[in-house]
C-alpha cells in the first residue's frame, strides 16, 4: 500500500507549529516522498555514495536553549533551511513530516532516522509562510547551501 495515498497535507505554518508544540521526535524530510524512501529505508551520502543506516532528516523538536521564543519562528527556520532543494537537487523533491527514531548522524551532522511514520505533506504555501517569517527576522538568514552561491 502506498503510504502517501492517505497522507494529509499541512496547509498552514500554524498547523505544523501546533503539531511540533505537542509532540517529540518529529522531522521534516525533503525527498520524493515516503513511497520512495520507505522502500530503501536509507539515504545515500551524495559526496561518497555511501549508504547510511537511516533516512536523513531535519529535526523539528524545539531545543531547550530556544527558551520561550516563538515556536512558529523555530519551525519556520527549520523548514526554510532546506527549501532550496527542489530547485537545486530534484524538482520532484517535496517536504513531508515524519515521526521517527534517531539512530545516528550523517556526514552533515543531520539526524538519520528509522522506524519512520509519515505524518503528512507540507504544502508549498507553508514554505512561503516560513520564508515570510524568516525574511522579517532581524538577522541575516538564508537557506543552507553548499556551493555558497546566492539564490
Amino acid at each position: 500500500m502506498d503510504p502517501t495515498a492517505a497522507m494529509p497535507v499541512f496547509t498552514t505554518l500554524d498547523a505544523v507549529t501546533d503539531l511540533v508544540a505537542g509532540r517529540r521526535s518529529l522531522y521534516v524530510r525533503w525527498s520524493r516522498g515516503p513511497s520512495v524512501d520507505l522502500q530503501r529505508a536509507s539515504s545515500m551520502d551524495d559526496l561518497t555514495g555511501v549508504r547510511m543506516p537511516g533516512l536523513s532528516a531535519s529535526p523539528l523538536d524545539v531545543e531547550e536553549w530556544w527558551g520561550d521564543r516563538p515556536t512558529r519562528v523555530w519551525v519556520a527556520r527549520r523548514l526554510y533551511d532546506y527549501s532550496h532543494l527542489p530547485r537545486v537537487k530534484d524538482s520532484r523533491t517535496r517536504p513531508w513530516l515524519l515521526r521517527g527514531q534517531e539512530m545516528g548522524r550523517g556526514p552533515d551532522n543531520e539526524p538519520l532516522v528509522r522506524a519512520v511514520r509519515p505524518l503528512g505533506w507540507i504544502h508549498d504555501r507553508v514554505i512561503a509562510e516560513a520564508d515570510a517569517v524568516i525574511t522579517r527576522q532581524p538577522g541575516r538568514w538564508g537557506p543552507i547551501r553548499r556551493d555558497g552561491s546566492a539564490l
